[in-house]
């Protein structure tokens, strides 16, 4: 159903050329980008450059790598060496990157071509993508309505069809609400399974790169080239890579439990949604699989208890950025404490200001105990929970978030409600959990609701082929393809 075998076969064939399809993506993305601002700049010579290397290697015999000549789109706050990384702020305007992350290292080794860099929150502090020095991205679905966030660009480039894959990041769910509110595949990996190294921190302890697909099986090829052990990154762990691809279809889900929290089909979630995915859990008993419905009173403690934990690192880990080192810098202060204060100021925007501030208190003396380490305490719950869950199921199924699409600027004045959009996918970050959102039909509007299943640690085989086995009986069809260019 994908289309990265299609592409690798048409290279294999020679009736493609990675130089052929490079260029044609960039023209793509020059027509069509300002519809949806997706793209924030494209790396048009390095992409060119490296798909000319790759006609080249393999006129003269070369094996076909996995990836080769598939254009993929950078979230824009991922390293790469010589291009700008921002993070979608100003207090990063101009600055180019020394060295490439692990993460985009390892799929270009594997010859996916990087095309260009993707719109996002201003560092990955959002969930409607509204919050970018670039501009708001708007939904391929309807231009009116958001793309969610944080990794909205990401989601948004392969929803308009402009690249087949995409790559973001997920801290509190930026990956699967965006997936959600595009109608496309988004998959966060087990925290470890993926090097963070060179990604630009927002919480540590929480943020995880994966991928954006518009077909499940697109999503696992690419995830093969994302996982591995790096000594770069401490929080790395060292497992084998699963060939996840080789291993996607069953004939069944024959034996499969599924668990459903009681507290997310509850009436906090917008009829529509409520309603196709249970849909979507008489499509997986279709399948074979069995399904329970479970109590988890954990959903608005881990609510609270991520937005202490992740303001804190953000504080800790935002410091960094004070005009001294790297980035932008106001050089009509008169003194360095007046640069530092003016240039964070100036250069941060007001949720980043917001985080920061509410991340500063909860450390601060005589706040930190009462605060931050009871919330460590209750985030240990969450892990010991999700443990014993998983002993009695095979994965847990929920809404990916409790609305479809927002319409601009709806919540950007009510802070609470935006986050509110993240109560689904928060539990999962906090204990480092793999996930993934994929499309499950459409609200009464014609915008697209999204079907989030959750596996044990390090479950991604089983997840992708779940998830792979819904989709083939689903036969979903996405809004813009990206077989067009082909």
């Amino acid at each position: 159903m994908g289309v990265l075998r299609k592409i690798h076969d048409a290279i294999r064939s020679k009736a493609l050329g990675c130089e052929e399809l490079t260029r044609s993506v960039i023209d793509q993305i020059a027509q069509k980008n300002s519809e949806v601002n997706a793209f924030i700049d494209v790396f048009e010579a390095r992409a060119i450059q490296m798909a000319k290397a790759q006609d080249e290697a393999l006129a003269n015999g070369a094996e076909l790598p996995v990836g080769a000549g598939i254009p993929v789109g950078i979230k824009d706050n991922m390293c790469i060496d010589g291009e700008l990384v921002t993070c979608a702020s100003n207090i990063l305007k101009g600055y180019r990157s020394p060295y490439t992350s692990t993460a985009v290292g390892q799929i270009m080794a594997a010859g996916f071509i990087p095309v260009g860099r993707t719109n996002m929150d201003e560092f990955a502090m959002g969930s409607s993508n509204e919050h970018s020095v670039y501009g708001p991205v708007s939904n391929p679905w309807n231009k009116s309505l958001v793309s969610g966030g944080s990794s909205g660009g990401s989601a948004a480039a392969v929803a308009a069809g402009l690249v087949p894959l995409t790559l973001g990041s997920d801290t509190g769910g930026s990956i699967r609400q965006p997936a959600s509110f595009c109608g496309v595949v988004g998959l966060k990996p087990t925290y470890g399974r993926v090097s963070r190294y060179g990604l630009v921190a927002f919480a540590s302890s929480l943020d995880q790169i994966g991928p954006f697909a518009q077909y499940v099986d697109d999503a696992a090829l690419i995830l093969e080239s994302l996982c591995g052990f790096d000594p770069y990154d401490s929080t790395s762990e060292n497992r084998s890579v699963e060939p996840f691809s080789a291993n996607l279809a069953v004939d069944s889900l024959k034996g499969k439990r599924i668990g459903v929290p009681n507290q997310l089909m509850s009436q906090t979630i917008a009829p529509d949604v409520r309603e196709s995915i249970s849909e979507a859990l008489k499509r997986f008993e279709s399948l074979g699989a069995s399904i329970d419905y479970f109590d988890f009173d954990l959903v608005d403690e881990a609510l609270a208890t991520y937005y202490i934990i992740a303001p804190a690192e953000v504080s800790s880990n935002l410091s960094r950025f004070d005009g001294v080192r790297y980035g932008n810098r106001n050089t009509a202060a008169n003194s360095l404490k007046e640069m530092i204060q003016t240039t964070r100021q100036q250069g941060f925007g007001d949720e980043v200001k917001r985080r920061i501030i509410l991340g500063t208190y909860v450390l601060s003396s005589g706040y930190y105990d009462a605060y931050y380490g009871k919330a460590q305490k209750v985030r240990a719950v969450v892990s010991e929970t999700y443990a014993n869950l998983f002993k009695s199921y095979d994965f847990i199924c929920s809404p990916t978030a409790p609305t479809t699409a927002f319409e601009k600027g709806a919540n950007l004045n009510d802070p609470m409600q935006m986050y509110l959009s993240d109560i689904a996918t928060i539990p999962v970050n906090l204990a480092g959990l793999p996930a993934m959102s994929f499309p499950c039909g459409l609200d009464s509007s014609g915008a697209p609701i999204g079907c989030q299943l959750v596996g044990g640690w390090f479950k991604e085989r089983e997840l992708l082929q779940a998830a792979h086995a819904f989709e083939r009986a689903m036969e979903f069809q996405p809004k813009y393809s990206f077989e067009g260019v082909l």
